[in-house]
């Protein structure tokens, strides 16, 4: 694979400049929004934001197994979400000229920012696959997602009827559409650059306001399932999730603005949410200090059991345990500014990991196996999988995190292992369509943005490569 700067810049930014940019888009500049002041702090501008330096990162040929697997996958995926799904998609602009997202809810932003991070991802590397669509078309489109999720984040528009933001969910979508405008900087406006950075700071802001029982505030929603007096707040139902895709909303904001007064206080709560996520009840004790928290003080709570198991959906569910990946996922976000991530990110995915490959867990028929079924990509949901049929790819993703940061130490089989088993089932499921989309049949996988999670995590998969294998070491780091 061609080194990434070189083949990036020239072969798309080339592109671009040769027609200019609105020629190129064929819409006009977009309408400014007006800033919410509610939960915005003290405000962000894209000047604030350290562009990432490609040509200091070295590359990644991407020609090891595990590489050529996730390559294929991340090709195969963004040409579908960037063609045949965006194109029966949006069929129009708005007055304003921004695409139409038809709606503010999860199915209308965050399904567009996940295939944003995976045509960001596959353009600016080199992996994109033009078969059916040329990259300067698939670029426009990624500009397009990119442009309208950040414009109408209420950081940057009044409008009620067409604003996002301030929800539940939304700290992930701030991340998706950040991340894929910060790989996707150097295509972008000076009003777009500024909507990205004033969207992001203002989630991550408001994320601030929690302490170490509450995630925002001090009310609402909690970090913890299970209070360190054994209460449970929310039975069944594990806040690690929650706690650390928010934590990836801050990391990026620290990561993109190292400069802003509030980065200090970013990093700080990053720090916190990540410890929080993965918190058993062996954290309640000891002297253990991770990034400069003492875990027996400021946690209060757990969200898995000391077996590295959890609970989600009123069940023992391990697809929330491979959720974990967001929390590894900040060692490619801090690597790309060539820094290294906190260690708080691998707090406890060694137990949870072990708990996938060698925990038994009884059959229905007799004997015991593991989640993880012997040399099989097949998984064993001990109380059942209310999502669907089909998921190689979660635990495939996961696996290769595992390896690339070392957290299979002590288990056996390896994750290199797995990694293998289940992306190769990932790819036979792929291979059954010609338009690199992954799901047939709706029970296969039940969620309606299962191809944009597929692109996502095989986006942030490969950045993750990208570092560990680059042509320059490395460059994953922890500390």
């Amino acid at each position: 694979m061609p080194t990434l700067p070189s083949l990036s810049r020239r072969r798309f930014l080339g592109a671009a400049g040769a027609l200019g940019a609105t020629a190129t888009l064929g819409v006009p500049d977009a309408a400014l929004g007006v800033p919410d002041a509610a939960g915005a702090g003290v405000g962000a501008s894209g000047s604030d934001v350290t562009p990432i330096a490609w040509q200091s990162l070295g590359s990644y040929p991407g020609t090891d197994a595990a590489g050529g697997r996730v390559t294929a996958i991340l090709a195969g995926s963004s040409r579908y979400l960037i063609g045949p799904w965006y194109a029966g998609t949006y069929t129009r602009y708005l007055p304003d000229g921004y695409i139409d997202l038809k709606g503010t809810d999860e199915r209308a932003v965050r399904l567009p920012a996940m295939a944003a991070v995976a045509a960001a991802t596959a353009l600016t590397t080199g992996t994109y696959d033009p078969r059916t669509l040329s990259a300067a078309n698939a670029t426009i489109r990624t500009r397009n997602l990119i442009r309208t999720l950040a414009a109408r984040h209420r950081a940057n528009n009044a409008d009620p009827a067409t604003r996002w933001g301030n929800g539940w969910q939304t700290a992930l979508w701030a991340y998706y559409t950040a991340l894929a405008g910060w790989l996707f900087w150097e295509r972008l406006d000076t009003t777009e650059r500024d909507h990205l950075a004033t969207l992001l700071a203002w989630e991550a802001d408001r994320l601030t306001t929690g302490d170490d029982v509450h995630l925002i505030g001090t009310g609402g929603d909690q970090l913890y399932m299970t209070r360190r007096d054994g209460t449970v707040v929310t039975p069944g139902d594990s806040k690690a999730e929650e706690d650390n895709w928010s934590a990836a909303t801050l990391s990026l904001a620290a990561v993109m603005m190292p400069r802003h007064p509030n980065a200090a206080r970013w990093t700080r709560r990053n720090i916190e949410l990540l410890l929080a996520a993965a918190a058993c009840p062996q954290d309640l004790t000891g002297n253990k200090t991770i990034n400069g928290v003492r875990l027996s003080t400021w946690l209060q709570g757990t969200n898995i059991a000391d077996d590295g198991t959890l609970q989600n959906h009123a069940r023992l569910h391990p697809l929330y345990m491979v959720a974990f990946d967001q929390s590894l996922y900040q060692g490619f976000v801090f690597g790309l500014a060539n820094r290294p991530a906190p260690r708080a990110a691998l707090h406890n995915i060694n137990r949870t990991y072990a708990a996938l490959v060698e925990k038994p867990f009884p059959l229905p028929d007799g004997g015991t196996t593991p989640i993880y079924r012997a040399d099989s990509a097949e998984i064993h949901y001990p109380e059942g999988n209310d999502w669907g049929t089909h998921f190689p790819f979660y635990f495939g993703n996961f696996d290769l995190l595992v390896t690339l940061t070392g957290q299979d130490t002590g288990i056996h089989p390896a994750a290199a292992k797995w990694e293998r088993l289940h992306n190769e089932a990932q790819l036979t499921l792929m291979s059954r369509f010609p338009d690199g989309r992954t799901y047939g049949a709706t029970g296969e996988n039940t969620y309606y943005g299962r191809e944009h999670r597929i692109g996502a995590m095989a986006a942030q998969a490969y950045l993750t490569l990208f570092l560990a294998r680059n042509t320059t070491g490395n460059r994953l780091r922890w500390r």
